[in-house]
């Protein structure tokens, strides 16, 4: 039973509202001043019929229900009422001797029981424990529909046949326990897939636990997937509990598994099949219910041909095959692709870029997006950044790009014959080879100086001689792009 100092604070947010169900009036009496001293919006009811109708007609957030009614007990009332609202909680006041397990074995989901003769208190520290606990799953709700929201499948536009059918296999893997592999290049958005694949399983509301496995080190990466026991690792003096016990009874998402050692390969598909493994300097086998989703930007069928992926691995991953393809064989896309993170950005941002121009979306279609959705996002997202207003026109799109360190290919459409996409000569000289000297050599500091002047150059075109724009194209500070200018002799700017 709680004790202790009451804190008779008044709630600061909306009051609660509490429904008494007792037939003794002078009980009810006594609850409701109480409780509205205490802060709270009390009702007091004798029957049994009328507290139903309240509770339909109203929002009531707790209800604290005698034990022994007159023509009905408290425990019925309380799974009628909750029927009609199940979020609302309950206190069954009792007389002494009636415990906890007694109120739930007659089939009530009561939060808490308090006997009587009341300690007014006690009582006040329970009615608090149960609103914050109703307070906490109604939070949890939300996040749940927030998370459903973000992961829903509607989330993956795309009228491209390629995308339909990802999504078709996407959707039949959220039924099942098998692995999956998403084969997709880089800027895909892969780790999306698995997450939006895992929030619709049954394992939604268990852990999804993500490891990189390029980004960990292959003497730590057995370690990172297993744990270890403690001091079996040099320099760690505790244990350590891996990747596969974390993700119990979820889902474990391994990125780039091709860059995985053979040893761990053959470690990962034993845990696979048998679903058992010990920590590294262990002997307990641990068994575990995980389910896993591998990605990949290699092609894995050539690296098993190569000897350097054990092919029964790649058949126990590849159960389900989905594959994700580049945003450049689905430009038919793009416009839904930009109408949508337009939409995303807006509301984050609190912008009010109102869509794009017919000749900035050719543009958009012309790029081969080397780093697919990703890239086009960072573009957009630069975009945004600086033009909170108006219409994305074809030179923000164009400068942006530039300053990602990308370049368009040359746009074929007659609208557009103004504006160069074409590689710098002296990159190109380079790039073919034309600035070599026949010995093989080639002057260095000369070519660099060279291309420094070219992009100077083209950023203040393309910033038509504002300095300050230009320096920001160039990501540079404007001081320094004068004193550059200066060095360099251009003194007409």
């Amino acid at each position: 039973m709680d004790s202790g100092v009451i804190d008779t604070r008044k709630p600061t947010a909306a009051k609660a509202r509490i429904l008494v169900v007792d037939d003794d009036v002078s009980i009810c009496n006594t609850l409701v001043g109480f409780l509205e001293n205490f802060g709270y919006s009390a009702e007091a009811i004798c029957d049994g019929e009328k507290a139903v109708e309240v509770v339909r007609l109203s929002v009531v957030d707790l209800v604290l229900i005698d034990f022994c009614l007159p023509e009905t007990s408290g425990v019925e009332l309380l799974r009628r009422l909750q029927s009609i609202d199940n979020r609302l909680l309950g206190i069954v006041l009792t007389d002494r001797g009636m415990t906890m397990n007694t109120v739930w074995d007659m089939g009530t989901e009561a939060f808490d029981f308090i006997t009587k003769p009341f300690d007014l208190e006690v009582m006040a520290v329970r009615i608090q424990r149960a609103l914050d606990f109703k307070k906490l799953k109604e939070e949890n709700h939300r996040l749940q529909l927030a998370v459903g929201e973000k992961y829903r499948f509607g989330n993956f536009v795309g009228t491209s046949m390629a995308m339909k059918a990802a999504c078709v296999l996407m959707e039949k893997a959220t039924d099942t326990n098998d692995a999956v592999m998403i084969v997709g290049e880089k800027g895909t958005k892969k780790e999306f897939v698995a997450q939006t694949i895992h929030y619709n399983s049954y394992r939604r509301d268990k852990p999804l636990i993500s490891v990189n496995c390029r980004a960990i080190p292959e003497n730590l990466i057995e370690s990172e997937l297993f744990g270890y026991e403690r001091d079996a690792v040099a320099g760690t003096g505790a244990m350590y509990v891996g990747c596969f016990e974390q993700a119990h009874g979820g889902t474990l998402f391994l990125g780039e598994v091709g860059e995985m050692s053979l040893p761990i390969q053959e470690k990962l598909l034993r845990v696979i099949r048998e679903l058992s493994f010990e920590r590294v300097g262990g002997q307990q086998p641990i068994q575990v219910d995980v389910r896993v989703i591998v990605s990949t930007s290699q092609t894995l069928d050539q690296v098993v041909a190569d000897k350097t992926f054990f092919g029964d691995l790649y058949r126990k991953l590849a159960v389900i095959l989905v594959a994700i393809p580049p945003l450049r064989d689905r430009v038919s896309d793009i416009p839904l692709l930009v109408e949508q993170c337009l939409a995303k950005l807006n509301s984050e941002q609190q912008s009010e870029l109102e869509g794009v121009s017919h000749e900035a979306l050719c543009l958009l279609e012309q790029h081969t997006w080397p780093g697919n959705i990703r890239e086009l996002e960072n573009v957009l997202e630069r975009i945004i950044t600086l033009k909170c207003y108006g219409i994305i026109e074809q030179e923000d799109v164009s400068e942006n790009i530039w300053c990602g360190g990308m370049v368009l290919s040359k746009p074929s459409s007659s609208k557009m014959k103004d504006v160069q996409y074409v590689l710098p000569d002296v990159t190109s000289r380079i790039a073919t080879g034309k600035s070599w000297g026949q010995d093989g050599s080639i002057d260095l500091s000369k070519s660099l100086d060279e291309l420094e002047n070219h992009l100077i150059m083209e950023a203040l075109r393309r910033a038509k001689g504002v300095k300050s724009r230009a320096a920001k194209l160039l990501q540079m500070n404007r001081t320094t792009l004068v004193e550059k200018l200066k060095k360099k002799g251009f003194s007409k700017f």
